[in-house]
C-alpha cells in the first residue's frame, strides 16, 4: 500500500484561477498542493500572446504569459508544493477528505486532502460536436490548436483558411493568421449577431477588413488527406441550415470557434452537481460546491469573459478553501427566468461571514436600456439599469445582502426587463 501525503488544500490544474488559488490558500495558512499535468505553469495563458489581460486587476495591459508571471513569480515565496507533468488519474471521497490518486515522474502518489479546488478550466467544441459532415482530413483545427501551432511551435497550419464561429479566439486567431501571411476568407457566425466582445469584433476584424458573415455555418467539409474546401449554407432561425443556399469555398483549413466546455469529468466523478446552464458545478457564493469541502472557480466553473475574473474566484475559492469553515451554510436557492441564460453562484449561504456577494450573469439576448431586478419572496432587493447587455459579455454584480434580507427558504430571483 503506498504512502498518503497529507494536505489542506489541493488545487487541480495551474492557470489563471488555480495559481490565484494556491496562493490565497497559502497565504490563509493553509498546507497548500498544486497539481499541473502540462510542463509549464499557467494554463492557456502561455500561447496567447495577445495584449488586453489584466486591465481590472493590475490597470495595465498585459500579455497572456506577462498576466500568468505575475502569479508565477509569486510561488518561491510562498510554501505551495508544486507538480508539473503530474495526472489525477482517480479521487474517491473518504468523509470529508478527498483521496487523489495521482501519476507523477516519480511514480503513483496518494494524496489525502481535506479541501479540494477544482481549477480545470475547459475545452473546445469539436467539428463532431456541432454536426459538420465530411471525411476525417486534416487541416480542420479548433482555434486554440491553431494558436498552439502558430504561437507556440512557430508552424503556420494554413495558407488560405475559413474560421468558423465569433467567439473571442476564433476572432483573435482570424487577426493573428492575417499577420503571419495567412488570408482568412472570413468568419462564419450561424447566430444573427457575433458571439465575442465587441472590442475583439472591432480590433480583430474591421481593423483587418476580415469579412465577418452571421446567420452562415459550415455544414461539410471536403477533403481526403487534406482539407481542400467547405461548403457554407445560409441558416435559419432556428439555426437549420436552408437548402439552395449552399456555397462552396476553397480553403486548405477550417479554424473552429464554436463554444467552450467546462472540464468537469473529474469533479463528476465524486457527484459534484453540475448546473446544466453553465456545465459548471452548482456552488456558494464561496466557489464551495454541494459537496462540502469541495470547490470549483474559474472557467471549470463557468466560462469567463476576462481573465481577471477568473483570478477573483479562485482566490475566494483558496481563501474559503483554507478556513475550512464547515458549520451549517444555510443555503437558499439562486434563481433566474428566461431573460438570462445563467446566474453564478446558484446558492447563497445565509450564514455567510461576508454580507457583500459578488454575482455573475448573462443575458438570454441583446438589450438596451434594461433593468435588472432581484427579488426574495416577492419582495424587491435590488434594482440596478444597463445601457447595452449582450450575450457574450458577462456582467459582475457586487451585491451586499443583509441578514434580515435573506431569511428563509426561498431563493432569490433574478429578472431583466428592457424598457
Amino acid at each position: 500500500m503506498m504512502q498518503e501525503i497529507t494536505f489542506d488544500v489541493t488545487i487541480i490544474g495551474a492557470g489563471p484561477a488555480g495559481l490565484a488559488a494556491a496562493l490565497a490558500a497559502d497565504k490563509a495558512g493553509a498546507k497548500t498542493l498544486l497539481i499541473e499535468r502540462e510542463a509549464r505553469l499557467g494554463g492557456i495563458l502561455k500561447q496567447c500572446i495577445h495584449d488586453g489581460f489584466g486591465l481590472v486587476r493590475f490597470g495595465e495591459k498585459l500579455s497572456g504569459p506577462e498576466y500568468a508571471e505575475r502569479y508565477i513569480e509569486q510561488l518561491p515565496n510562498s510554501n505551495v508544493t508544486v507538480l508539473t507533468l503530474s495526472f489525477v488519474s482517480e479521487i474517491h471521497r473518504d468523509q470529508n477528505d478527498s483521496i487523489l490518486t495521482v501519476i507523477t515522474r516519480e511514480g503513483i502518489q496518494q494524496i489525502r486532502t481535506r479541501a479540494l479546488i477544482f481549477a480545470t478550466g475547459c475545452r473546445e467544441r469539436t467539428s463532431r460536436q456541432i454536426g459538420v459532415q465530411g471525411h476525417h482530413c486534416a487541416g480542420v483545427f479548433t482555434a486554440g490548436t491553431a494558436q498552439y501551432y502558430t504561437n507556440i511551435l512557430g508552424k503556420l497550419p494554413t495558407k488560405r483558411c475559413v474560421v468558423l464561429g465569433s467567439g473571442d479566439i476564433g476572432l483573435i486567431m482570424a487577426r493573428r493568421l492575417t499577420l503571419e501571411g495567412a488570408e482568412v476568407v472570413g468568419v462564419y457566425e450561424a447566430k444573427p449577431t457575433p458571439s465575442g466582445l465587441t472590442r475583439n469584433v472591432s480590433q480583430c476584424l474591421w481593423d483587418f477588413e476580415i469579412p465577418l458573415h452571421t446567420s452562415k455555418t459550415v455544414t461539410r467539409v471536403f477533403g481526403d488527406a487534406r482539407l481542400t474546401a467547405v461548403e457554407i449554407a445560409s441558416v435559419d432561425a432556428r439555426i437549420r441550415p436552408i437548402a439552395g443556399t449552399e456555397e462552396i469555398i476553397p480553403c486548405d483549413a477550417l479554424i473552429l470557434s464554436v463554444g467552450l466546455i467546462p472540464e468537469n469529468e473529474l469533479a463528476e466523478s465524486i457527484g459534484v452537481p453540475i448546473d446544466a446552464k453553465t456545465k459548471g458545478a452548482v456552488v456558494d457564493e464561496q466557489n464551495e460546491t454541494m459537496l462540502r469541502g469541495v470547490f470549483a472557480c474559474g472557467n471549470a466553473l463557468h466560462v469567463n469573459d476576462l481573465v481577471d475574473y477568473v483570478s477573483e474566484s479562485g482566490e475566494i475559492a483558496g481563501k474559503a478553501a483554507a478556513r475550512q469553515d464547515r458549520k451549517s451554510r444555510g443555503l437558499i436557492p439562486v434563481e433566474c427566468d428566461n431573460s438570462l441564460l445563467y446566474v453564478v453562484p446558484q446558492r447563497i449561504c445565509r450564514n455567510a461571514e461576508e454580507l457583500e456577494r459578488i454575482f455573475f450573469f448573462r443575458s438570454t439576448r441583446d438589450m438596451d436600456n434594461a433593468s435588472l431586478t432581484i427579488t426574495k419572496n416577492g419582495i424587491t432587493l435590488y434594482t440596478k439599469k444597463y445601457a447595452h447587455l449582450r450575450p457574450p459579455e458577462m456582467e459582475r454584480l457586487p451585491l451586499l445582502l443583509k441578514p434580515e434580507q435573506i431569511t428563509g427558504n426561498e431563493p432569490l430571483r433574478f429578472h431583466l426587463e428592457e424598457s
